[in-house]
């Protein structure tokens, strides 16, 4: 019989039933309240026709009810369909047509988009965050593999949204390697679960690994502002906290106006974006607590890998191997490269999907052989730390040179002056590119263009050096916190 989610989480819920499980509007809820919320959702939905294999979508921020409906929907054999209400009208559309939906919930905070999703003929009901739906008339809509828990929609930093399914074995798998590699959980763990659920790090990191380990979690429908999370986290004793770079900056900046973090932390699982050099230092004298760095794809259910324990942490890297993946560096026609050698990073394994979602000619371009590519630019060192160089999206060709950009980031972080970086590729006649920097002075700090480009080209070869340094004061982010270079190429 296939593994399901579901099944593990109600178990977990039937031998916790008096016992904290969710805290949720500074209430903590037992998990047999929550158990009942997912029943009470499953009656719901099996009302209003939805059938196994069907794809249900949800406009939601991080809450019981999107919980529990997740839950409810896999209980009946279902694929569940997060997406960013604020992803713009007509990309929304696109992804609910897109996944054939039978329905969509949303909440009074997207209530304007009720109108708007149903003129197109996709059913679109209202919910509260903690009580089930009262009515849902769905539409009919293709009845698929069941075996699919979850379709995202992701575009990472380019681009337009690519919809990965990913099943209840794919994410099972991640979850249980995860924890395996940094270290067994305790009954006393308690998870943030305030990164957005419609991004696959936030849900399997934040909400899915604590329900699956039978562990409490702290869920907040947004981390801002981030004194109130900081309450909450002391409040219920947060002791792990899945984190983009964005909010551990904040934690950060909370603790400077003199906000005391909770005794209670162990550590922070860093993903989503690169780490900034200092951050993982700072959390230790401003937090008390080391941040662990990670890399993953949406395409591998989140996590590819990460550093192996606290104490096995090693600086410029993002850790080594899940147990689920298998990886391999390639050069650009292919062929697998010796140890040690910087290349196309290809991976496999139980975590990784196996195609895109109805999109046959780009499944065919980065699924092979039943390797994936990540289209990422990385090495392995003798023990097997992986080293992200660049995106080969993100190569600059200067002059007939690869210029990637993350170098030319690295080298203008290493600046005391500089708080954030972003580089990008403007097309000339002549060289075919030159290389154009985006900086975010620290607070207080002043530097001339001139200076950052004097600092380059003491550590960096003459075609990468910028010639086109732009100081903005902040840059264009994701709603998990990318930086979205696409909007930097605008301007």
């Amino acid at each position: 019989m296939a593994l399901r989610l579901e099944d593990i989480i109600v178990s977990n819920l039937e031998s916790l039933k008096t016992e904290p499980f969710i805290w949720w509007q500074k209430t903590w809820w037992s998990g047999g309240a929550f158990l009942e919320l997912i029943e009470e959702c499953e009656k719901r939905f099996h009302a209003s026709g939805f059938k196994a294999g069907q794809r249900m979508a949800f406009l939601l921020p991080n809450s019981p009810i999107l919980l529990a409906s997740f839950i409810a929907i896999w209980k009946l054999g279902g694929t569940v369909v997060p997406i960013d209400p604020r992803s713009g009208y007509v990309s929304l559309i696109k992804q609910l047509k897109h996944a054939d939906v039978f329905a969509s919930i949303t909440y009074r905070g997207c209530s304007d988009l009720i109108p708007l999703i149903s003129e197109e003929g996709i059913p679109c009901v209202l919910t509260s965050l903690d009580a089930p739906v009262e009515n849902i008339a769905g539409r009919p809509s293709e009845e698929e593999s069941t075996d699919t828990a979850v379709i995202f929609y992701t575009s990472g930093t380019t681009g337009q949204p690519k919809a990965v399914p990913l099943t209840h074995e794919n994410l099972y798998a991640t979850i249980d390697a995860c924890v395996d590699h940094i270290g067994t959980l305790t009954e006393d763990d308690v998870f943030l679960n305030a990164l957005p659920n419609f991004n696959a790090f936030g849900f399997v990191c934040g909400s899915l690994m604590p329900l699956v380990k039978a562990t409490c979690q702290v869920l907040l429908p947004t981390f801002m502002p981030p004194e109130a999370a900081m309450d909450a986290m002391r409040n219920a004793s947060v002791t792990i906290v899945p984190a983009v770079p964005t909010i551990i900056s904040l934690l950060l900046g909370t603790v400077a106006r003199g906000i005391t973090p909770p005794k209670s932390l162990r550590y922070i699982l860093s993903g989503g974006d690169r780490l900034p050099l200092d951050f993982d230092k700072r959390s230790q004298e401003s937090l008390g607590v080391p941040v662990i760095e990670g890399y993953g794809l949406t395409e591998a259910a989140s996590v590819v890998s990460i550093a192996p324990g606290i104490e096995n942490r090693k600086a410029g890297t993002v850790g080594t191997l899940l147990s689920c993946v298998e990886a391999e560096i390639r050069n650009d026609e292919g062929d697998v490269l010796p140890s040690g050698s910087e290349g196309h990073l290809w991976i496999r394994g139980e975590s990784v999907a196996k195609s895109y979602y109805r999109n046959p000619e780009l499944t065919a371009k980065r699924f092979v052989d039943g390797w994936f590519d990540t289209c990422d630019i990385a090495r392995f060192d003798d023990e097997g730390y992986l080293y992200l160089v660049g995106r080969r999206t993100e190569v600059i060709f200067v002059g007939g040179f690869k210029v990637y950009a993350q170098e030319v980031e690295k080298v203008l972080l290493e600046h005391p002056a500089v708080a954030e970086a972003a580089v990008i590729g403007v097309p000339r006649s002549i060289s075919g590119e030159i290389v154009k920097a985006f900086v975010v002075l620290k607070k207080d700090e002043k530097v001339t263009s001139k200076d950052l480009i004097e600092h380059c080209k003491k550590k960096l070869s003459y075609y990468k050096v910028p010639r086109i340094i732009v100081p903005v004061t902040e840059m264009p982010r994701s709603s998990i916190g990318e930086i979205l270079k696409r909007k930097l190429e605008k301007d």
